[in-house]
């Protein structure tokens, strides 16, 4: 569901989540704070919710003021404890920050995103020094299960904090639909990476998050940066929908495909390609070198088929084995190349500036499917629809339409209550 199918919806939810103007100028100041105001509706079917919004009758300054002293001395202490250890490149302390921005626990959640704002008040300031560069360059690597993803992460991992560099790792796992628990397993195969102390693996479950990234990943790779890693690589569960999430969050998406991944019209039917910036053909050594070269020849007469996304850049393909360590070295250069030409051109920040939309989007998206999930009037609906759908006594286009409806009344009705009472 993009933002043109949400904007239906919002309406009916501005009765129960009025909104209020915020001022640029407001923003910025309240970015540079580190504050982030957190209201509580009394609603009893709303979450709580976190906003940069004045509360009623308070001015910003009142509110952020107000907001801070609701703040528990111990909530104060974690906050500039984590914020502290992880401008100092602590370790612990963006792990630690990464489980809070994880956690789905509402106040949690609220002290979560105060931390996010002082950390990004920080690399607002370390940008500035940079001459409004980035400082740190984001990768996304991508491809099916067997394509030797992990293996690649090391070998390059490695290589880059040889250089000085410190690397950070965002892996994501699949979590099972039946238990809910997931692997965790690429750390494991990760073993000389993980015992580096200039870097960082970080594995996350999917929990069920469609596109196999969850929903935090955008905020642990503002984390990682924050805490001082000039190279974020994020793994993601190579199941289709994720080449795409992932896209949405990185300077650079890198797709990996073995050597047995089929001919070049398996990945156009499929859409990767046009979302890749770099194509690598894993495993190019022993037998598999010849299927490796031919694989590689077939995805660079695909990519002369499709329209370039960037025009600074032209996707390229290349073979590399993680075993031997052939072509590293040139792929490296290759994803250096791309880097400049981006920033010389502009086209880096535009594309993380535009991320932020998309993510802003993504976040309403869920916020809302949340709030209309929990709603009573829907509740009540729920059991009897679903079990008219499964009789097939009813369509499901016409039982979505009945939830949407009385969803919509409940909450006219909540509206014009709440209009009448203040009168």
């Amino acid at each position: 569901m993009g933002p043109s199918r949400m904007l239906p919806i919002l309406p009916r939810l501005s009765s129960l989540y009025p909104l209020r103007t915020v001022t640029p100028n407001t923003w910025t100041r309240s970015l540079h704070r580190g504050i982030l105001i957190c209201a509580h509706t009394t609603h009893p079917s709303t979450l709580t919710r976190c906003s940069l919004q004045p509360r009623r009758g308070l001015s910003v300054e009142a509110a952020l003021s107000q907001h801070l002293q609701e703040l528990s001395d111990p909530e104060k202490r974690l906050i500039n404890k984590l914020y502290e250890g992880l401008i100092q490149g602590q370790r612990a302390s963006l792990a630690e920050s990464i489980t809070l921005v994880e956690t789905q626990h509402p106040r949690k959640k609220e002290l979560a995103q105060v931390l996010l704002q002082r950390v990004l008040a920080y690399r607002k300031e370390q940008e500035q020094h940079n001459g409004g560069k980035p400082v740190a360059f984001r990768v996304g690597l991508s491809g099916p299960p067997g394509a030797g993803k992990s293996s690649f992460i090391e070998v390059v991992g490695k290589m880059l904090t040889g250089q000085g560099h410190k690397v950070s790792v965002l892996a994501v796992d699949p979590s099972s639909c039946t238990t809910g628990g997931s692997l965790m397993g690429d750390k494991t195969r990760m073993t000389e990476l993980s015992r580096d102390m200039s870097a960082f693996i970080r594995p996350s479950p999917t929990s069920g998050t469609l596109g196999g990234v969850t929903r935090t990943t955008n905020e642990a790779i503002v984390l990682c940066e924050g805490a001082g890693y000039d190279y974020v690589l994020v793994e993601t569960v190579g199941v289709g929908q994720s080449e795409f999430a992932v896209a949405d969050m990185v300077d650079m998406f890198v797709l990996l495909i073995p050597p047995a991944g089929g001919d070049e019209l398996q990945g156009i039917k499929r859409g990767i390609i046009e979302m890749a910036d770099l194509v690598v053909v894993t495993k190019a050594d022993g037998d598999l070198l010849v299927p490796a070269r031919r694989i590689q020849a077939e995805y660079t007469s695909a990519l002369k088929l499709l329209r370039n996304k960037s025009k600074s850049w032209r996707p390229k393909v290349v073979r590399v084995s993680s075993q031997t360590g052939e072509g590293i070295a040139e792929l490296w250069a290759k994803i250096v190349g791309y880097r400049d030409a981006m920033l010389a051109s502009g086209e880096l920040q535009g594309r993380r500036r535009a991320q932020q939309k998309v993510w802003m989007w993504s976040l309403i998206q869920e916020s809302v499917l949340r709030h209309f999930q929990s709603h009573p009037a829907v509740r009540g609906e729920l059991p009897q629809l679903e079990a008219r759908v499964t009789r097939g006594a009813i369509s499901p286009g016409l039982a979505a339409d009945l939830l949407l409806q009385a969803f919509s009344s409940s909450s006219s009705s909540s509206s014009s209550s709440s209009s009448s009472s203040s009168r």
